[in-house]
């Protein structure tokens, strides 16, 4: 399929004005001023008028529950599982599937089919082996095995630390899987990274400054998430980021509800904070937690209430950025595209740039997602899914 996008103005994710993207396939063949291309009627050119438009790369939601998340209310409070217009409608042609709490009632192998039929219904899907819990089960009974032999498995987590679901895992627990999915990653070419759920306990991140204190593992070998949970965590996260470490703010669809009762950090005033402080602009990442469970809990940890994490939280984000914030887009992008693909080593993900995977997004004058092409194929336009999952009604 060879697909022309016509006169949009293009963030790559810099700023370069208005183009012409050629796709031809899978992959971007051209981004030029105006691009002329001639099949002598051998194959059909769809043209797209982006006139008035923006063009980013494709999202990349670095940390969705695939599977469903949830159960800590019950049976009844899991969630249901992700579908490929959720992601595609939300602006994501690239997800990266995790366990949470319940690493018995789904499993990896799931998870896996899961990414494997995401893919198929074509968007790009990898995922990280494990759950909160440490010691890991995995897929091969082993982390360097999953990561090194698994296709689709690029690092470990999310796994839990200073929450009361956590595991409470020892420091030696903490610091071989850590050390395990780094070599691996290093055997394989993957990241090997270690995807951390902060929870609100009063511990924070000691693991992991205490890892980085008696170890030689870098501080780049971990990506925590959910740093702008609560103020206090936020600032710690803002010294770990300061520091050269990488930190993975969670999207909401509803930030003043949670700014209001939980005192979290909205996605906008945290990077307006990261970008005074200086912070390297290659260092921050921003995931949906979509399908996961949005437990709320009474001050003696009890569950009384849930929601549901979407992945259309993050162009809700980037939107607030611009438009309250005054952050450039693309400096706000990258957290979804640039970011993660660098971070994951998601190779041929996160730019508009010859050779690498036509996964593109036009926004409109509002930052709405209004069309969709995942390795050039158009699975959205005009606001509408054209392409849907197989058991997905029309």
């Amino acid at each position: 399929m060879i697909t022309i996008i016509r006169n949009a103005d293009v963030y790559k994710p810099e700023h370069i004005g208005i183009k012409d993207v050629l796709v031809i396939g899978e992959k971007i063949a051209a981004v030029d001023n105006l691009i002329s291309f001639e099949t002598n009627g051998f194959t059909e050119i769809v043209e797209i008028d982006a006139k008035g438009k923006k063009l980013v790369p494709g999202f990349i939601d670095s940390h969705v529950h695939i599977l469903g998340g949830g159960g800590e209310g019950g049976f009844s409070t899991r969630t249901p599982e992700a579908t490929l217009t959720g992601l595609t409608t939300a602006g994501v042609t690239t997800v990266v599937g995790c366990l949470g709490t319940d690493g018995v009632g789904r499993d990896l192998i799931s998870l896996l089919a899961k990414a494997r039929g995401l893919e198929e219904e074509g968007i790009t899907s990898y995922i990280y082996s494990g759950s909160y819990r440490l010691p890991l089960k995995t897929i091969t009974g082993e982390i360097m095995k999953d990561i090194m032999v698994v296709d689709k498995v690029i690092g470990i987590g999310e796994v839990a630390i200073s929450d009361h679901r956590s595991s409470q895992p020892t420091f030696e627990e903490f610091v071989r899987a850590v050390a395990d999915a780094r070599v691996a990653g290093m055997l394989s070419g993957k990241a090997g990274i270690i995807n951390i759920h902060l929870g609100d306990g009063p511990r924070k991140i000691d693991l992991l400054r205490r890892a980085l204190k008696e170890t030689e593992i870098p501080i780049t070998q971990f990506l925590p998430t959910h740093v702008n949970r609560n103020h206090d965590l936020f600032e710690e996260c803002v010294h770990f980021a300061k520091d050269g470490g990488y930190i993975d703010f969670t999207g909401s669809e509803d930030p003043d509800f949670w700014e209001e009762t939980d005192g979290e950090v909205r996605f906008s005033k945290g990077l307006k904070r990261l970008l005074e402080e200086g912070v390297n602009q290659d260092n921050f990442t921003l995931s949906s937690d979509g399908q996961g469970s949005m437990p709320i809990f009474n001050e003696k940890k009890e569950y009384i209430g849930i929601g549901i994490g979407k992945s259309t939280s993050l162009i809700k984000a980037i939107k607030e950025c611009v438009f309250r914030e005054n952050i450039p887009l693309e400096t706000a992008i990258r957290a979804i595209t640039t970011n993660p693909a660098k971070i994951l080593k998601l190779k041929n993900k996160g730019k508009i740039v010859i050779s690498m995977d036509a996964d593109l997004c036009l926004l409109d004058e509002n930052l709405d997602v209004d069309t969709v092409l995942a390795k050039g194929k158009i699975m959205v336009r005009d606001k509408k899914a054209i392409v849907y999952g197989i058991f997905e009604d029309k």
